[in-house]
């Protein structure tokens, strides 16, 4: 028998000894009844109906080589207005992440040098290069600008090399593409998106967000209003936590590859680290 608690998103387990309640974000098992307290990352969400949310049950994704710790998401936004669309979306897809007990970092644009401009120790490019090393995924939210994603949006991406030496910093991780506009619906970002990450040989979840006229989807507290938009970002931030589950603890072999294994690593970071 199962039931749930949704004020807490609580697993009902019946047992020979009687009722189990166990947190299924911080493993807390409680005995006889549900011990229902406020929950700050809930009460941050106030469009979500927890009724009709489901935590994901990891046991049915990881791998026996799961490193074990919660899912590390960067986001990328790419906006340096003072009232970012993009860094809203990519604030409130945070929110939802850390509800699924994410660990997640939101790298911020902003000083980033364009690139070629600096040299690659730049404090802002160690910072996104080092950023893209520790995630396991990542969420790139982009504005719509003349129909492409914007320039920022692609120098962070320009900045991350697809080889630091013999290590691949975006191979086999996840990721999730998100794009706002300031008209209709449209969708040339994301798919722009999409050809970056494969060619990043990132695992690219199949949902993905388009929100339309982004200026009237925030209230005055810089909020989502709740929408069918922001139920797609709900969905794809849960897709994409199932995905990076899924994947992280099979990656290197997922990735394996005969040409590369034929390859030492002085040849391959000789041959992408080419300079002209």
């Amino acid at each position: 028998m199962r039931g749930r608690c949704f004020c807490l998103g609580l697993l009902q387990l019946a047992t020979r000894r009687g009722r189990r309640y166990r947190c299924w974000q911080k493993g807390v098992a409680y005995k006889n009844k549900v011990e229902c307290v406020n929950n700050p990352i809930e009460q941050d969400l106030p469009n979500v109906d927890f009724s009709r949310m489901r935590p994901v049950i990891t046991e049915y994704l990881k791998s026996d080589d799961d490193p074990g710790h919660p899912p590390r998401i960067l986001l990328l936004y790419g906006s340096l207005r003072k009232r970012s669309f993009s860094k809203l979306v990519a604030l409130e897809a945070e929110r939802l992440l850390k509800w699924h007990g994410c660990e997640t970092r939101i790298f911020d644009p902003r000083d980033l040098p364009l690139p070629d401009a600096e040299e690659p120790d730049h404090p802002k490019v160690r910072e996104l290069r080092d950023l893209a090393s520790w995630s396991e995924g990542m969420i790139w939210v982009s504005p719509e600008r003349h129909g492409a994603m914007t320039g920022i949006m692609k120098a962070q991406i320009d900045w991350i090399p697809l080889s630091l030496g013999a290590v691949r910093p975006t191979q086999g991780k996840t990721l999730a593409v998100m794009q706002v506009s300031g008209g209709s619906q449209s969708f040339n970002a994301i798919n722009q998106m999409r050809v970056l990450g494969r060619w990043m040989r990132m695992v690219t979840i199949p949902n993905q967000s388009s929100v339309a006229k982004a200026f009237l989807e925030f209230d005055e507290n810089d909020r989502m209003k709740p929408s069918a938009y922001y139920n797609r970002i709900v969905d794809v931030v849960e897709e994409l936590v199932k995905f990076t589950w899924m994947v992280r603890g099979r990656s290197d072999y997922l990735v394996d590859r005969y040409s590369e294994r034929v390859e030492d690593a002085a040849q391959l970071s000789k041959r992408v680290n080419q300079r002209s």
